[in-house]
């Protein structure tokens, strides 16, 4: 890992100009005549109106909890691709062989495969962009991911709003930069990873409202899982444990699993961690936490030195990178 000098240098230019990471995923082929209609009934997105590009989906169990948030890119009617954190490719695959029943789709093996993350810095394509998105019920993010990569062609996806931005995976002013700028980065913006924030256990929603807009069409017909998250979305997306960005004050480093206490009670535990770089790039973290703690609120949370006092704050958390 960097050390602190450099990787706060490092991030500031990374927040404000962009850069790139190689990353690896797993990758999940759907092919065969029926491929797009088993996934329009197993996927939240609306896979059959893609034509030639790629979305953001949840696979949920028929209880409506996560199996997996991944993206999924639609080659042809016959030919789907899905790209999934590395890790959770089995997994994937096992959930959609469950149902697949007389149908003529095959689900591949998964392969692991190296892609390129670009983050950009914020340009008047980005703003248009989130526009667009803002005008079809997405939240405003500018300079952040929305929902984390979009794609261009099949190895490069980007992490700078909610479609594709340009063609070219990297440029001139691009450089690149260490997985922990790109994880703090992840964190700062509240967007969720496959088992620490999204779990067997997690209820769409509660990863975020901008989440569900991204990743799930309201207008398609019926998917396995439907059923919990039309419910929360018509009661106007109130969940049990909404994930939480936390800010820390002074040096402390939170631990993944550490307790997070607001009084007496025990509110959540600790998913996600990035430490303190400087004043205005402070310790973050991420949890799912009791909807009856509010952003504003102070929590008390398990760190290595002991316990320490952070304060519940909407993401995205952006520092000053002119420091």
């Amino acid at each position: 890992m960097p050390d602190t000098v450099d990787l706060l240098a490092e991030y500031d230019r990374f927040e404000r100009d962009g850069g790139w990471l190689d990353v690896e995923r797993d990758v999940v082929s759907v092919t065969g005549p029926d491929a797009g209609r088993y996934l329009q009934g197993q996927l939240s997105q609306d896979v059959v109106a893609m034509v030639g590009r790629s979305a953001w989906s949840l696979l949920l169990q028929p209880t409506g909890k996560v199996d997996a948030w991944f993206r999924v890119s639609r080659r042809s009617d016959v030919d789907y691709v899905i790209d999934v954190d590395a890790g959770f490719g089995d997994a994937v695959v096992a959930r959609l062989r469950r149902f697949l029943l007389r149908t003529k789709a095959e689900i591949g093996e998964p392969e692991r495969r190296r892609f390129t993350a670009v983050r950009r810095p914020p340009s008047e394509l980005v703003l248009d962009a989130q526009a667009e998105a803002r005008e079809q019920g997405a939240p405003d993010r500018v300079g952040g991911p929305v929902v984390g990569p979009g794609v261009t062609g099949s190895d490069t996806m980007h992490v700078d709003g909610p479609k594709v931005i340009g063609a070219e995976p990297t440029g001139p002013d691009l450089v690149a930069v260490s997985p922990e700028s790109f994880e703090r980065y992840r964190i700062a913006h509240g967007v969720p990873a496959m088992g620490a924030e999204l779990t067997a256990d997690t209820i769409p929603a509660e990863a975020g409202q901008w989440l569900i807009a991204a990743s799930v069409s309201f207008t398609k017909g019926c998917y396995t899982g439907q059923e919990l998250v039309a419910r929360i979305d018509s009661r106007g997306g109130n969940v049990p444990r909404p994930v939480r960005l936390l800010r820390f004050d002074g040096v402390p480093m939170p631990v993944v699993g550490g307790e997070i206490r607001s009084g007496d009670a025990v509110v959540g535990h600790v998913t996600s961690t990035t430490p303190w770089l400087a004043p205005h790039q402070p310790a973050l973290a991420l949890a799912p936490v009791a909807r009856s703690v509010e952003v504003g609120a102070t929590v008390e949370v398990q760190t290595e030195t002991g316990a320490a006092v952070a304060t519940v704050v909407e993401p995205p958390f952006v520092g000053d990178g002119s420091r």
